[in-house]
């Protein structure tokens, strides 16, 4: 038992830790200068919509007063049959501004598919993608567009920021889930090519556009293509989005379920990356941060339970043990007292959260279960 629980408690180890020590002793990529005020080609900002009447009038705004050539900016929302007023308030902007475009995907297909159908649409040489409830700083556009002068990027992502009011653990967890997660994303694109992107601010050159399967994971799958024509996906920490995170526990998991579920079909679907003799680094970057991560549920339940059964052998395997149930029982504290103001109970609390989302996941995609459709996130 004592061989499965150091083999188990080392991969999870690696998963966390391992792997960014590893991106941090790795040969750096020069980094292409920009020229900042020189690099204005056309962009297209898509918006996919459903049910977004309380949100889209803000997100238009938000991107009609980014500070990029407002001539050189089109903005295309795709209304996924929606059944509120959503289609009417897009309307009344684009009669008032020509560069704003409704195209309506009937009946309802899902985000993916209403991307591939408004793709021949964008005039842009850059599309941008949007949620329909994000809001960008003023120059993040911008900066998205600038990370193009590097003639080897063919996708871009930004810096996905939440915002949520003081108290809330799910919002705190999230929001240091993601500061690791964009930390990584800065080790990779020195090193080589990021993994996974944040779907509500990200970039690419629309002539790699490859169209997907309307089941596929868009944040997910669009990025590998990318990988798969030779160019490299990159992070850009200074093309910030704000976007709300959510208050509940039972929102955030069902979110995480339907992202892993999606995620497991799309390195299925993209599997012919994990070959190292043809995809090189690119083969470990994404078995490393991306299937591993995915599946560590499975080490860290196995290096819980072998804990438990060689307990007897020594002080250590007592103490790690004892640390371990602490650590679950924290998170599940967490869970039955949604009151608990502790941010490092919280964190806990969601690193069990979006692992046991994981756990779930994982079922359904054995049963073979897909996603197409679904609401927008609530708070």
């Amino acid at each position: 038992m004592e061989i499965f629980f150091w083999l188990s408690s080392l991969l999870v180890i690696y998963i966390y830790i391992g792997y960014p020590v590893l991106l941090k002793f790795l040969p750096k990529i020069p980094k292409y200068s920009e020229n900042a005020n020189e690099y204005y080609p056309n962009v297209t900002v898509l918006i996919p919509a459903f049910n977004e009447e309380k949100h889209i009038e803000g997100t238009i705004k938000n991107k009609l007063d980014s500070n990029y050539p407002s001539d050189k900016l089109q903005i295309i929302v795709i209304s996924d049959e929606s059944e509120d007023s959503t289609d009417e308030l897009v309307k009344a902007y684009a009669i008032k501004d020509p560069r704003i475009t409704l195209i309506r995907q009937s009946p309802r297909q899902g985000k993916t598919a209403g991307l591939n159908l408004a793709i021949p649409h964008a005039n842009g040489e850059v599309v941008v993608f949007s949620d329909a409830n994000s809001h960008y700083h003023p120059d993040a556009i911008q900066h998205l567009v600038n990370t193009f002068q590097d003639p080897d990027i063919g996708y871009v992502t930004g810096k996905m920021v939440y915002v949520n009011e003081d108290g809330n653990l799910i919002g705190d967890g999230c929001s240091a889930y993601m500061k690791y997660e964009n930390h990584m994303r800065e080790l990779e694109t020195q090193t080589g090519s990021v993994v996974g992107v944040d779907g509500g601010i990200d970039a690419i050159r629309k002539e790699l556009y490859q169209p997907m399967n309307a089941d596929q994971l868009p944040d997910f799958v669009l990025p590998l293509k990318v990988v798969t024509q030779g160019k490299r996906v990159a992070y850009c920490e200074k093309a910030l989005l704000n976007e709300e995170s959510l208050s509940s526990a039972q929102s955030e998991f069902r979110m995480r379920v339907r992202v892993s579920l999606r995620a497991y079909w799309a390195m299925w679907d993209m599997k012919h990356l994990f070959n190292p003799f043809k995809y090189q680094w690119f083969s470990l970057q994404i078995t490393s941060h991306k299937l591993l991560r995915y599946l560590a549920f499975i080490p860290l339940f196995v290096a819980f339970v072998t804990n438990g059964l060689i307990t007897g052998e020594g002080i250590f395997y007592k103490a790690s043990f004892i640390a371990q149930i602490t650590f679950y029982s924290i998170a599940a504290f967490v869970a039955l007292n949604d009151g608990s103001k502790n941010r490092i109970f919280g964190l806990a609390h969601y690193f069990c959260l979006i692992n046991i989302a994981s756990a779930m996941a994982f079922i359904k995609f054995l049963k073979r279960e897909k996603i197409v459709l679904w609401k927008p996130r609530v708070g």
